[in-house]
């Protein structure tokens, strides 16, 4: 978890949640679902939004990165194949949730080797009870 850097007297710690999908609507869906706060036990949620896959890694090597919720259906670079690049180059690995349209590729993300899936669109009952599940 990383510290809040909004005042020097602000010493709470955050969670920072970066959220990879080149469709803008699709982040607004996470946000909106996950909200600032999922859980009295669990710190605030502090985001980072982002439309193309090399500015994911560029977050993942700064090392900030608490979770990584990525677009399985975006373009040119699927969350799903970022998801296995992702586990693949980076160690340790913060947890990975992939967003899915269909059922079916739940096997990719098993493949990918994502901590979790959650439906596209987001299904704001589901997200958050699977966010709290990889942030404990």
């Amino acid at each position: 978890m990383s510290r809040s850097n909004s005042s020097p007297a602000d010493d709470r710690v955050t969670a920072r949640v970066l959220v990879y999908s080149d469709d803008s609507g699709t982040r607004r869906q996470v946000l909106s679902a996950l909200g600032e706060r999922l859980h009295p036990d669990l710190p605030d949620l502090e985001y980072i939004e982002v439309a193309t896959a090399p500015m994911v890694l560029a977050h993942l090597d700064e090392g900030t990165v608490d979770l990584a919720v990525l677009d399985g259906e975006s373009a040119p670079t699927g969350g799903l194949g970022l998801a296995k690049q992702i586990r693949d180059e980076y160690d340790p690995c913060p947890p990975l949730l992939v967003l899915i349209a269909r059922r079916a590729d739940r096997w990719l993300a098993d493949w990918s080797r994502a901590d979790a899936t959650a439906d596209l669109p987001v299904d704001p009952l589901e997200l958050p009870r699977t966010v709290v599940a990889l942030l404990r």
